[in-house]
């Protein structure tokens, strides 16, 4: 099978940038190189883009508001990028279009903000590109957004593109992620190509014996226990910020159990670690993410957690790679 270019949208630090790449280790298994380049990377925050530039070395990253590279206004833009401008074609678009709009513990202020509506700018990019495929991620709020008027409207909006498409729900837990993440995976297949999505199947389980167990925090981040080999890893500072009872992240995980949703707003507030008497170190929360310990976030503690929260999980978005793999398999190779 042939490689195929992928363009990324949102891509903030680039964990669904790397999950769709594959080639990478993930609690000593290796998860393989899938059969995608992506060849131009976008998002509007700097120290995220720079986070690519430092874990990426083949991916023209631009930093910028899309709204306005779509407008051309290209030269402003990213000082540090080959080509603000984008490809004239792609085989893939993938993008997380920013969720804190439609997210169940915000403000769920949705499409009636100009931020929910940035998924008509991944719009705007599928009908320039004509993609045989795209694949968008976000919150579960989004279904239930409107008594489900968001998801309604954006696959309408999707499907007036030239696209089949359809939506799932599901929990990273499930794909091998040792975090209770559930998420909204969008995929649109181009009518002219006569595949089904066959959605990837689970590969662990709370319940089903015939699977994996899920993954426990402490299988993910149990040697971190260990202060020197912690600090030996990047990024594996941690906040100092004090328990306040009743707010989001003042909680003590639990070392049996997936970690709770690692979340980009935490601002301090991320979850207190369950032996140790501090808060889930920037490391931890990345591993809780499935990050390898090599991936380098720039530069505080708090941008990593905000990128590590923001990002999709790069074991989960290996997962739903082999989604795409299947619907491209056979493709015409002189298209």
């Amino acid at each position: 099978m042939r490689e195929h270019q992928v363009v990324s949208l949102f891509s903030g630090c680039g964990g669904l940038d790397l999950g769709i790449n594959g080639d990478f280790t993930y609690l000593n298994k290796h998860y393989a190189k899938n059969p995608f380049k992506i060849i131009w990377a976008n998002d509007i925050n700097e120290k995220a883009t720079k986070t690519q530039l430092l874990n990426f070395k083949d991916i023209n990253v631009v930093c910028g508001d899309i709204i306005q590279i779509l407008d051309n206004h290209n030269q402003q833009l990213s000082p540090f990028s080959n080509s603000c401008a984008l490809p004239k074609s792609a085989d893939v678009v993938i993008g997380g279009f920013p969720c804190q709009d439609f997210s169940l513990a915000g403000k769920r202020q949705g499409l009636t903000v100009q931020r929910g509506n940035l998924y008509l700018s991944m719009a705007k990019v599928i009908e320039k590109l004509k993609p045989k495929v795209f694949l968008a991620e976000n919150v579960k709020g989004l279904i239930s957004w409107g008594n489900g008027l968001a998801i309604k409207t954006i696959t309408n909006d999707f499907a007036k593109l030239g696209y089949k498409v359809d939506y799932k729900l599901f929990n990273a837990a499930d794909y091998g992620v040792p975090q209770s993440r559930e998420r909204v995976i969008i995929i649109g297949v181009r009518n002219d190509i006569e595949k089904n999505i066959e959605w990837a199947i689970p590969t662990h389980s709370s319940t089903d014996t015939t699977l994996l167990p899920w993954v426990t925090i402490k299988e993910a981040i149990g040697d971190l226990e260990n202060d020197q080999k912690h600090r030996s890893l990047p990024n594996y500072g941690y906040s100092k910020a004090k328990f306040c009872k009743g707010k989001q992240g003042n909680t003590i995980t639990k070392a049996d159990k997936p970690a709770p949703t690692m979340r980009a707003e935490h601002h301090g507030n991320i979850e207190f670690h369950y032996s140790l008497p501090r808060r889930l170190s920037a490391r931890e929360a990345a591993r809780i993410q499935t990050f390898p310990d090599n991936f380098v976030f720039y530069k505080s503690v708090s941008d990593a957690y905000r990128q590590v929260g923001n990002a999709v999980a790069p074991v989960f978005a290996w997962h739903m790679a082999q989604t795409i793999i299947k619907i491209l398999e056979g493709e015409n190779e002189n298209e």
